[in-house]
């Protein structure tokens, strides 16, 4: 199919190429604009308790709002804040809500005079309108304007004031622009990572540019396609999708067109034409492709499985990715090659060179002398790192992520040194009649009293009945951040406990607020990684066993890449939580790495055992086998392997920890699977299981073989 596919792009390159141009002349100007959300709120389905008190409260209390936007007031000189100071933040504050330049549809007037105790900070919270989720550009550019606008009128006092501005909408808005600086960072230095690297394995101008173009008319393409499917199914994806489809596209598919140049460029050397070349090319490395592409998609797409709207949108954004990605890599790419032909190595003449005393030989010899060593220090290596996986700490404090000098960032610190850092977040707690009668009101103070004596809680405001008295809120605040793990751990244990337990006769309780999100979102992930994984790993080991004709080796090719994932969290445990000392890392993290550490471990797998399979049907014993396909596939899967960690370990450039900690994961994860798994332990599997890792098919067999059993032969299929 491969090699007819081939010879169709050999006969058709510039319709094939011309297409693909008008195909995205299309999107662009027809697709819908792809955005992203912040609301974590947003990502949980509503059976969970958070959002059940979400939407009790919008529907008994409309107007009732969390803070927006938080002013937060010390003097300059660090000194207690006078009578004259509290004076005119209160005038600061009044000339804000009467500034047409207040938005009310995102902020609802500001209220002042809520000093610390120790005199030091004083603060004035503009609350969120209903009309406005405060996780859209909207809210986004309205809080960019009150800052300006507070900022302004605080330099016209005579008081010597110091302004910061904190509070969601703020730190949110905040988020988005270091995102915006994350994305630029990110796709300069994979174009970079790109560029240099294909030009030294290569030493060709033409392909170092050739991913370039390739991809970005691949990029308006599956952008165009995923905003058509956010908008076609309601999907949600954070804001980090950006970045990932960067690295995504121009990765995957730069490891895509290097397992085709590698092939190409091996026939040329054989004494191929180019024609000839590339539809030899296609038809080994072709099926390699396509099911490296395939177990990727599969990967992501099993993410529709997730109880988490993220992961449902971001699984199918992904997929259509690799998917437009995957077509490119087998019409686009082969189409550009069929019309350049030798001139694809422009200037080099030296690329027709085998070199002598190749490295990977020498890998391949060694590992196919002593396939027990390798296979258990690769191993052992990994497993060791696998225990650490068990001290994995979930995060959902995504304010640390925030870089240090972002105003937000900035008030927040201030506001946490002098007043209950809760402030910023309060929880609610909602009180819901099951009798259908309205609630005793003069229950209320004692059940106030009964929440604020459970650990955790600051403070407790009184309680507000709904018009219909049916329903009652309680607005308090948490001793410390809302999005520690203290904060977690006391709103899933005593606050709730109390909460429900402490509820008077013929009503219920539901805990709401940020804190309740994040410790349903814990609860969600952990019923995620018990169904999303072992559907993706099943589908995935389906796919190998088609593609290798085994039911042996997708065993052990399915426990190499789990080991890797094992590794690679376990490694990331290690750096960040025991020697950096962070208290824990991000809640996403484990999803991340299985959609590229076993999605793309999985890639380099299927390229190296697809050349061990076409080496022993030359003949060869499986250890000689071995070193033949190392020697041969060893450059691609490293030279694969080497962009993309390169590509992953620019997020570490980003300055944002949880940035920093997902991008160093990935590219030690896709690192362990290029130069270990791949290129030590399953071939030193293979050499050591022998003519059994076939079973029950009949991979392994030589051409000779397979037409005395089958009476054809293999060029025929």
């Amino acid at each position: 199919m491969f090699a007819a596919l081939g010879r169709f792009v050999n006969k058709f390159p510039w319709y094939i190429i011309g297409a693909w141009l008008l195909l995205a002349v299309i999107v662009i100007a027809l697709a819908p604009k792809l955005t992203s959300t912040q609301d974590t709120s947003s990502f949980l389905p509503s059976k969970y308790e958070s959002i059940k008190a979400t939407n009790l409260q919008t529907k008994a209390f409309p107007t009732a709002t969390q803070p927006g936007a938080i002013l937060v007031f010390d003097r300059a000189d660090g000194g207690k804040l006078t009578a004259t100071d509290s004076a005119q933040i209160t005038s600061i504050v009044a000339t804000l809500n009467n500034s047409p330049k207040l938005d009310k549809t995102v902020f609802i007037p500001g209220v002042a005079g809520q000093p610390s105790k120790d005199g030091i900070v004083e603060i004035a919270t503009f609350g969120l309108s209903a009309k406005s989720s405060g996780f859209d550009d909207h809210a986004f550019k309205a809080v960019k304007k009150l800052r300006t606008e507070a900022q302004a009128e605080t330099k016209k006092t005579d008081a010597d004031l110091h302004l910061g501005v904190a509070g969601q909408v703020a730190q949110q808005s905040d988020a988005q622009d270091a995102s915006k600086s994350t994305l630029a960072l990110v796709f300069i230095g994979t174009i970079l990572i790109i560029v240099i690297l294909l030009g030294l394995i290569f030493r060709s101008v033409i392909i170092c540019l050739l991913p370039l173009l390739t991809v970005a008319i691949v990029q308006f393409v599956a952008n165009g396609f995923i905003a058509w499917a956010n908008q076609l199914f309601n999907l949600k994806a954070d804001s980090s999708v950006q970045e990932i489809l960067i690295v995504v596209l121009f990765g995957i598919g730069t490891d895509y067109i290097l397992f085709l140049l590698f092939r190409y460029r091996e026939r040329l050397r054989a004494g191929d034409d180019p024609k000839a070349a590339l539809v030899t090319a296609m038809e080994r490395a072709g099926e390699a492709i396509a099911s490296a592409g395939g177990a990727v998609i599969v990967a992501f797409m099993a993410l529709i499985l997730s109880s988490l709207s993220i992961f449902r949108s971001i699984g199918p954004a992904l997929a259509i990715a690799v998917a437009v990605t995957l077509v490119a890599a087998l019409t686009l790419i082969p189409a550009v090659v069929s019309l350049l032909g030798r001139r694809l190595f422009w200037p080099t003449k030296k690329y027709l060179i085998e070199p002598e005393g190749a490295q990977f030989a020498k890998i391949g010899a060694a590992v196919g002398k002593r396939p027990v060593l390798y296979a258990a220090a690769s191993g052992l290596i990994l497993a060791v790192l696998a225990v650490f996986a068990l001290g994995f700490t979930p995060s959902f404090d995504f304010d640390s992520s925030l870089p240090a000098k972002a105003e937000s960032t900035k008030a927040l610190h201030t506001l946490e040194a002098h007043l209950p850092a809760g402030e910023t977040n309060p929880i609610t707690v909602m009180l819901e009649s099951t009798n259908g009668k309205q609630i005793d009101p003069t229950e209320l103070p004692a059940y106030a009293k009964d929440i604020a004596a459970a650990k955790g809680i600051n403070q407790v405001a009184p309680g507000i009945v709904s018009k219909d008295g049916k329903t009652a809120l309680f607005s308090a605040i948490l001793d410390g951040s809302p999005s520690s793990q203290a904060a977690e751990d006391n709103v899933r244990g005593p606050i709730r406990a109390a909460a429900h337990s402490h509820a008077p006769p013929g009503t219920r309780a539901y805990v709401g607020g940020q804190t309740s999100v994040f410790v349903d979102l814990g609860k969600a992930m952990a019923r995620d990684y018990s169904i999303v994984f072992p559907v993706a790993a099943l589908i995935i080991l389906l796919i190998l066993a088609l593609l290798l004709r085994s039911l042996v080796a997708p065993l052990y090719l399915m426990a190499s890449v789990g080991l890797g994932f094992a590794g690679t969290l376990g490694a990331t445990v290690v750096m960040f939580q025991h020697i950096k000392g962070d208290s824990g890392l991000v809640f996403l993290l484990p999803i991340y790495i299985y959609m590229f550490v076993v999605a793309l471990g999985t890639d380099y797998n299927i390229l190296m055992i697809a050349r061990l399979r076409d080496e022993a049907r030359l003949g060869k014993p499986p250890r000689e086998a071995v070193a033949e396909a190392i020697k041969h596939a060893g450059p691609t899967i490293g030279s694969a392997g080497l962009i993309l960690t390169g590509s992953f370990a620019t997020f570490m450039l980003a300055g944002n920890s949880l940035i920093v900690s997902l991008g160093f994961s990935l590219a030690f994860g896709i690192f362990v699977a290029a130069f270990v798994m791949a290129m030590f332990f399953t071939p030193a599997l293979t050499a050591i299981i022998g003519h059994r890792a076939w079973w029950p098919g009949h991979g392994d067999e030589t051409d000779d073989e397979h037409f005395a059993r089958t009476g054809t032969h293999y060029e025929q299929h």
